[in-house]
């Protein structure tokens, strides 16, 4: 296994490598370009069904395609490096040795068809370390191995920042909720803010000459503007929080304790996953700043490539080169359904009824206080009064 992530609609897409080419794969049978070529391990882009109920992966793919494989067998791309999804769910883009490949998703559950698209400004940009898509789908970033930093409009492909020199090579990337900021750091430790809608560089947060910035991830809440970042400072590793309306740090905590690998944080913003480099995974809430959840030695003795939250469940995804794939229930207490809070708002409206039909029937409300006596003089009905009108009027003479 290569990479993980998981799309909207609760399937996972997984990369691994298998034999190109089968038994037909000979050399000098492919003819053309792949004349000559030995069979290889090719990667093979695999999409899984998610069952919330088992919490766990389908047996079988539902759907697959080989990637960057020559009709003869050769592997003309190499390995596969990462892969983002678009928030839609529909749309992935894979990065390879050579460039970026776009891929559909079209059908559904036990039959999903991985339709290949172009990518052209990204075809053969050579190895992408960071792939992201902006929450509302509308950007899409890429960060180079050379340190080149691209950011389109999606679909469109239109360039926005183009910026060879952006780092000295890609750490990790992300896009902030609202779309505004992307920020990005690099292998030698810097990390830098870009405001996208103008296309250019907006600030380098600040550090010590012996700290290093690892990986960054926006908050999603939509009430906190925050930045996390985790800070390598020789053995010790802690996870800063920066406030992106001024860009100054406004506090730390050691939450994991040992170097990271990655970092992730759930749609709805209210939990954070680390990964270190030797298997261990801990999710931390935003809220409190402190782990509610430990995964130790989940990927005993590798390094945690990938952490993906499911966006219905409080489950996660994670991933290493030797032990591959692995779904994790969160050990959190599980959120309210809708169907919950609305069961909850009825009954206290039926309760309020209730209690304002007691406080009717047994309070001195100006319903129930007596009016006195009142004089209950007969009045003439208007038949009776019309009778008597009449009966006068014939006892006067004519005029």
């Amino acid at each position: 296994m290569r990479c993980v992530d998981l799309p909207k609609d609760g399937e996972a897409a997984l990369l691994r490598e298998e034999e190109a080419g089968g038994d037909g794969a000979a050399a000098g049978e492919s003819g053309g370009d792949g004349a000559g070529c030995e069979p290889l391990l090719a990667p093979v882009l695999e999409i899984f069904a998610f069952d919330p109920k088992t919490t766990s992966l389908s047996a079988w793919p539902v759907g697959s395609s080989l990637i960057g494989v020559h009709p003869g067998g050769c592997v003309i791309d190499g390995n596969p490096l990462g892969i983002a999804v678009h928030p839609s769910g529909n749309e992935l883009v894979c990065s390879t040795a050579n460039g970026c490949k776009s891929f559909e998703l079209q059908g559904h559950d036990s039959n999903v068809k991985l339709v290949p698209k172009e990518l052209n400004p990204l075809q053969a940009a050579g190895p992408q370390k960071c792939l992201a898509f902006s929450t509302d789908g509308s950007k899409f970033a890429s960060g180079g191995e050379d340190g080149h930093l691209r950011i389109f409009d999606w679909p469109s492909f239109r360039i926005i920042l183009d910026e060879p020199k952006a780092h000295k090579s890609f750490r990790d990337m992300d896009i902030s909720l609202d779309s505004e900021f992307l920020s990005s750091t690099s292998v030698d430790g810097t990390a830098r803010i870009w405001k996208i809608s103008d296309g250019v560089p907006l600030t380098t947060l600040t550090r010590d000459s012996d700290e290093k910035f690892e990986c960054c991830r926006f908050s999603r809440d939509g009430s906190k503007p925050f930045l996390f970042c985790t800070v390598q400072k020789g053995n010790k590793v802690v996870t800063t929080v920066w406030d992106i309306s001024t860009w100054k740090k406004i506090g730390f905590k050691r939450l994991l304790g040992k170097p990271i690998s990655t970092l992730s944080i759930s749609l709805d913003g209210k939990y954070l996953a680390l990964g270190s480099n030797d298997g261990d995974i801990c999710v931390v809430e935003v809220n409190r700043m402190a782990v509610c959840h430990w995964s130790k030695k989940l990927h005993l003795g590798s390094r945690i490539s990938v952490i993906d939250f499911c966006p219905t469940e409080r489950v996660f995804l994670s991933n290493s080169n030797q032990w591959g794939a692995a779904v994790t229930k969160m050990n959190v207490p599980a959120d309210w359904k809708e169907w919950q809070v609305y069961l909850v708002l009825l009954g206290l409206f039926l309760v309020s009824l209730v209690a304002f039909y007691i406080l009717h029937q047994h309070s001195d409300s100006f319903w129930n206080v007596p009016t006195g006596r009142v004089d209950q003089t007969a009045k003439p009905s208007l038949t009776q009064t019309i009778v008597s009108d009449l009966e006068a009027s014939d006892d006067q003479s004519a005029w």
